[in-house]
C-alpha cells in the first residue's frame, strides 16, 4: 500500500462490480472497473459501496477511500442469448479442444466447422467447436465419420447463464481479498 494510505499515480485499484442482486455482472472476464469509473459512479449515486481500499483520493472539498467492491443500484438483466463470438465458443467449450480434450491457452486454439464450410456447413453455434491446431489440421475438410474424429460434446447454443457458470472455472490472476465474499469459483481461492 502507498505511504499513509494515500494514492500514488500509476497504481491500480480496480473495483469489483456487482449487479443489484450482489452477483458479479460477469465472471469471465471478471466485471471490474477502473477506480476513476467507480468513484464517478459513487458521485452519480448509481452504485452502493460495499467495501473500500485503505487508499484515499482527494479533491479540494472531498476525501474518500477508493471503492474495492460496488453494487449497481439498478439491476441489469443478462442477455438471454449470448453473442456468437470466437471467445464465447471457447468459453462454452471450456477452452478445450473438442476432439482431443486438451486445454490450451486462447492463442493456441481455433474453431472448427464440424461439417466443413466446403461441404455446406454453416458458421453457427450448432456447427462450430473449439479445436487445437493439430486436430484442426488432421480433420481438414472431412466429415467426422470420414476421419473418425467426433466432438466430445454436440455443439449447441449455450445460455448466458451457462457461459457465466463456465467462466467461474477460470479465476483471474488478480483477486483482492475484499472480493472473496462476493465471488464463488469452482476452484478454491489461494489463502
Amino acid at each position: 500500500m502507498p505511504d499513509g494510505g494515500h494514492f500514488q499515480l500509476g497504481q491500480s485499484f480496480p473495483a469489483l462490480v456487482l449487479n443489484a442482486d450482489f452477483r458479479p455482472l460477469s465472471y469471465f472476464p471478471l466485471s471490474v472497473w477502473a477506480w476513476q469509473d467507480a468513484v464517478k459512479a459513487v458521485f452519480l449515486d448509481r452504485v452502493s459501496v460495499l467495501s473500500e481500499y485503505e487508499t484515499e483520493v482527494h479533491s479540494p472539498r472531498v476525501t474518500m477511500r477508493l471503492p474495492s467492491v460496488i453494487a449497481l443500484k439498478d439491476y441489469i438483466p443478462a442477455a438471454r442469448r449470448p453473442a456468437f463470438t470466437r471467445f464465447n465458443v471457447f468459453l462454452r467449450d471450456s477452452f478445450e479442444c473438442q476432439y482431443c480434450g486438451e486445454g490450451r491457452p486462447t492463442q493456441d486454439l481455433t474453431f472448427d466447422h464440424v461439417i466443413p464450410r466446403s461441404r455446406g456447413g454453416r458458421t453457427t453455434w450448432d456447427n462450430v467447436i473449439t479445436a487445437c491446431g493439430p486436430c484442426n489440421l488432421r480433420k481438414s475438410n472431412k466429415l467426422p465419420r470420414e476421419c473418425r474424429m467426433f466432438p466430445r460434446q454436440v455443439p449447441r447454443q449455450p445460455t448466458s447463464w451457462e457461459l457465466q457458470e463456465n467462466g467461474r472455472s477460470f479465476p483471474p490472476n488478480y483477486l483482492h481479498e475484499s472480493w472473496r465474499d462476493y465471488l464463488y469459483w469452482d476452484s478454491e481461492l489461494e489463502s
